[in-house]
């Protein structure tokens, strides 16, 4: 499983067809978004566990703007190209940092930066397109729910929860 901020439609599904325009074999298989906890291995009776948490962290925070801004990259630490968060940044940290908590502790291999993919251990050409087609992309949108994903048997990662953003802070 894994948790999100999902990229609202139309846009979420315009950056999936220029990530699977770029030649990225993922591109289809999770809407577009800003990672909060990346794929996790839950055991199944402890979903609701899980869904009592996120419900607490989501009761917690309110709603707040998130604004997407040109395009960067991860190179060469990992073949990733992404468009930037810009402001709503550190609420979209303070977020991740209260959802891996409770049982869903756990250390990250890379310092958390949030952040929407847009490609993935494609060539460097292609990395490089993808990162000049989307320089100017800009998006304003609020975020008003963060989602849990869980990864189904076909291979395509489908929200499984809402938890509305209802708390008094951001």
């Amino acid at each position: 499983m894994g948790v999100a901020i999902t990229i609202p439609d139309p846009w979420g599904e315009q950056l999936q067809e220029l990530r699977a325009s770029f030649g990225d074999p993922l591109a289809w298989t999770i809407p577009s978004h800003v990672t909060l906890l990346p794929p996790t291995q839950v055991p199944r009776h402890r979903m609701s566990e899980v869904d009592e948490h996120l419900q607490r962290v989501a009761a917690e925070r309110s709603a707040f703007g998130l604004a997407l801004n040109g395009t960067s990259t991860f190179r060469p630490v990992t073949q990733t190209s992404f468009v930037v968060v810009g402001d709503g940044a550190d609420a979209c940290r303070q977020l991740a940092d209260s959802v891996r908590g409770g049982p869903l502790r756990r250390s990250l291999p890379f310092p958390y930066h949030p952040h929407v993919t847009i490609a993935v251990d494609l060539s460097d050409d292609a990395h490089d397109h993808a990162e000049n087609e989307l320089t100017s992309f800009a998006l304003r949108f609020e975020v008003a729910q963060i989602e849990r994903y869980e990864l189904a048997e076909h291979g395509v990662w489908e929200s499984e929860a809402g938890f509305p953003l209802v708390g008094p802070h951001g």
